[in-house]
């Protein structure tokens, strides 16, 4: 046998590639590997700038909005404290809207920051009430008023969406900034920047962006330049006034990731492409085929439709068998890799991401998928109902 290898070696040894069907990171598109995995070039170089300034405008385009976009070496996390850093002061009062672990992250952080901050609590599962966000709002003025409102566009924990434009309005109306994670909701979900008023957006590399994570970027209005130059909290990497300089220029102030910003730029290439309208109407007709199927095989919704993501759906396990179970049957037999639920909804709960690089093909290959293990696993099915039922959903 060539090469001393033992019989059938070849074929024990070959398997289907893991998919990932996880709020992040996502699967990426060949042009975006093949751009990011080239030799690096200097980053003080023209070529660089010209990449820069192109993801720069791709990511404006996407953000319908005419603020520039800093791209920061860091995750959505670090374009977080970022938003925090360069706006709010110790002592100011921040108002956290959570309906999951990463509206609480976004606490956390105004508080590290010595914000005084105010947590409105949602129930998992459930989006925030505007009416509710306004009446926090309007009691705060008889007190000390709010700077700031961290909202969570689209809870990754959760599967839930917020009434972002809503939220936001509130916020203006009554002069209060309003920063926001769009980590997964941004190149995924119409999110027009501009005529939201949102003064701070931020959004991470791997997600609809269909890049490996890396990246963290980060939209300024002028409403939150203008807090900018009344923030006296100390801060170094994160200063976005050095970006906003360095941009005028097509240049970043410290060293970017090289290799993910030319991916950045192939990413959008293609989201151009595909245009922004097609964008949004692909990720609504995934979430709208995989929860059709999700309900075919008689498994609970954790979101009922009016908040339901349309990057991310979170699924109750049938009675009597485990979310763990479940987790191991599609990566051990399918290689398809589903995430469990955060913290308090750990084992409670499993998600499904559908953003980014994610077509109809790969919500019916997963449901087929979680089909035969749940079969496996005793609990009842009907042969070929979950595809069908996602199938006429979107027909």
């Amino acid at each position: 046998m060539g090469c001393g290898r033992r019989p059938g070696a070849y074929m024990s040894d070959l398997k289907p590639r893991e998919f990932l069907m996880i709020p992040g990171p996502t699967p990426v598109p060949d042009a975006v590997l093949e751009a990011a995995g080239k030799h690096p070039i200097g980053h003080r170089t023209p070529e660089c700038s010209k990449a820069l300034r192109e993801a720069v405008d791709g990511l404006k385009w996407l953000g319908q909005t005419g603020n520039d976009a800093f791209v920061l070496t860091s995750s959505g996390t670090g374009a977080m404290e970022a938003a925090i850093a360069n706006t709010i002061n110790s002592s100011d009062r921040v108002l956290s809207v959570i309906v999951g672990v990463f509206g609480e992250r976004w606490a956390k952080i105004a508080e590290a920051y010595g914000a005084s901050v105010d947590r409105l609590v949602v129930e998992p599962g459930k989006a925030v009430s505007v009416d509710e966000v306004k009446a926090k709002i309007e009691s705060a003025k008889k007190k000390e008023p709010y700077k700031a409102i961290t909202i969570t566009h689209n809870e990754t924990s959760t599967g839930v969406i917020n009434n972002l434009q809503g939220l936001a309005s509130a916020a203006k109306n009554a002069g209060v900034l309003s920063i926001v994670d769009a980590v997964t909701s941004y190149g995924a979900v119409n999110l027009p920047i501009d005529d939201w008023g949102l003064d701070v957006v931020v959004t991470g590399s791997q997600k609809a962006l269909m890049l490996p994570p890396g990246l963290g970027v980060i939209f300024f209005s002028s409403r939150a330049w203008q807090a900018h130059a009344k923030c006296n909290t100390p801060r170094f990497y994160f200063d976005l006034a050095k970006y906003r300089k360095s941009l005028e220029e097509d240049t970043t102030p410290f060293t970017p990731n090289v290799s993910l910003i030319m991916g950045l730029k192939a990413s959008l290439d293609l989201m151009r492409g595909e245009g922004l309208e097609a964008i949004f109407e692909r990720h609504v007709k995934l979430k709208t085929a995989l929860r059709a199927g999700i309900n075919a095989l008689g498994l609970k919704l954790f979101v009922e439709e009016d908040a339901a993501s349309p990057t991310i759906t979170a699924i109750i396990p049938p009675e009597g068998i485990t979310v763990d179970a479940i987790r191991k049957g599609l990566k051990q037999r399918f290689r398809i890799v589903v995430a469990d639920g955060q913290e308090a909804l750990k084992g409670k709960i499993f998600r499904i991401g559908h953003m980014g690089y994610v077509f109809e093909r790969d919500i019916l290959m997963t449901l087929a998928s979680l089909e035969a293990v749940l079969s496996d696993l005793g609990h009842k099915t009907r042969p070929g109902e979950a595809v069908k039922a996602a199938v006429s959903a979107v027909r």
